[in-house]
């Protein structure tokens, strides 16, 4: 009899609900325990770099905010404040101050998605109905302001296209109060569960040195201890005028950066507010009649991290080349490290922590000469799986409930 040593293979991906658009894993697994994880991206080239050449300047702030419907407002302003370097060009006081507001919106927005995901990740389906819930009023504030939940279309060279009218600035701070009351009972609610800290302390980590060697940014970053944002480091659009700090973890494990997220909202409510109360009056663009020749690069601090957009001019109404690189570049290849030595169970919840973005459909990609084969359904079947063992280990008979 021929026995084989080949130690199996499981795929996840390229398509799965928990990862960046299309991306393909392939774990190698002892048992239960993975062994070796190969990552490869590149799956969903939709030629966004190539077409931007093809438009001009002020169209192109459309295209790019369709990168990532969480970060639509982060990619269009690293690339607008390219262009704005490249020609010179300042934007007015309020045009900044409402970069700012939009922004940090959107990191709200993007961190309670995640919370909510992550809690439906590992049974915890009443964090995720909660935590959505308290999402709506977010997107609410951003159409009133822009028109749009998602996909806002507001920043352009040289300022921005709606402006904040200041009938709505008392409503709004309001509402921010009220949403900073459901944003303490939920975080003091997902941090104080004990079969929540049982289930992601220790779960997925990334060391500080692994965080740096990977050049991973963002939560990710500050997760494992890596203290930089860019909104401190390189100050940009209204940040530097406003009172607010850097939030970190030492740990690097999954518990962690779901405390930086969940800390990082209560810094964004306070930059919202402080950026409404001291919003400046005046024109919010300024007219920009052309881009000379020459290259430029922006960066923004988006909800996953650090944005870069590189953009060159020939001195026409194109540009002629755009190069962009997401957070999520950097930061999904650290699974590597991450990975590495935890049970299946724990894969999904870690690869879930660096809040790579959701694809519409699930698939699993079958590699050749392995029988060992999970689906998505599977996946979160092992992750439930494992927080249920921890409740009867506690002692806990009911799930999570909020007071």
């Amino acid at each position: 009899m021929k026995i084989s040593l080949k130690k199996p293979v499981l795929a996840i991906g390229p398509l799965h609900p928990l990862q960046e658009e299309m991306e393909f894993f392939q774990l190698t697994v002892d048992g239960e325990i993975v062994t070796d994880i190969d990552v490869r991206i590149g799956y969903n080239h939709r030629g966004i770099e190539k077409i931007s050449e093809t438009l001009q300047f002020d169209q192109v702030p459309y295209l790019i905010s369709r990168i990532c419907g969480i970060c639509s407002a982060s990619h269009p302003l690293a690339f607008v404040q390219a262009v704005e370097e490249l020609a010179g060009i300042t934007p007015p006081d309020r045009a900044r101050y409402v970069r700012t507001i939009i922004n940090e919106l959107e990191r709200i927005h993007s961190h309670v998605l995640w919370v909510g995901l992550a809690g439906h990740f590992i049974g915890y389906d009443t964090v995720f109905m909660w935590a959505w819930k308290y999402r709506e009023p977010i997107l609410d504030i951003l159409e009133k302001i822009t028109g749009n939940r998602n996909n806002y279309g507001n920043v352009k060279v040289g300022g921005c296209r709606e402006d904040i009218d200041d009938s709505i600035i008392g409503e709004m701070l309001k509402e921010l109060d009220k949403i900073e009351k459901k944003m303490n009972m939920l975080t003091k609610a997902v941090l104080d569960d004990p079969i929540l800290q049982a289930r992601l302390k220790g779960v997925g980590i990334l060391t500080k040195q692994d965080a740096i060697r990977y050049a991973v940014t963002g939560p990710t970053a500050r997760g494992s201890g890596v203290d930089i944002d860019v909104r401190r480091d390189d100050p940009y659009a209204a940040y530097g005028e406003l009172d607010w700090k850097v939030i970190t973890q030492p740990e690097g494990d999954v518990f962690a950066k779901a405390v930086v997220r969940l800390l990082e909202l209560f810094e964004s409510i306070k930059i919202v507010r402080q950026a409404l109360k001291k919003l400046p009056g005046g024109p919010i663009a300024v007219e920009v009649k052309q881009i000379p020749a020459g290259e430029a690069t922006g960066h923004t601090e988006a909800p996953r991290g650090e944005t870069f957009h590189y953009v060159r001019s020939d001195g026409g109404n194109r540009p002629v080349r755009h190069k962009v690189r997401a957070p999520s570049y950097v930061n999904v290849p650290s699974f590597k490290a991450s990975c590495i030595g935890t049970n299946i169970s724990d894969v999904t919840i870690t690869l879930a922590a660096v809040d790579p973005c959701y694809s519409c459909t699930e698939r699993l990609a079958v590699i050749g000469g392995s029988k060992v084969t999970y689906d998505g359904k599977e996946l979160l079947r092992l992750s439930r799986g494992k927080t249920e063992q921890l409740k009867k280990q506690l002692g806990f008979k009911e799930g999570f409930k909020f007071e």
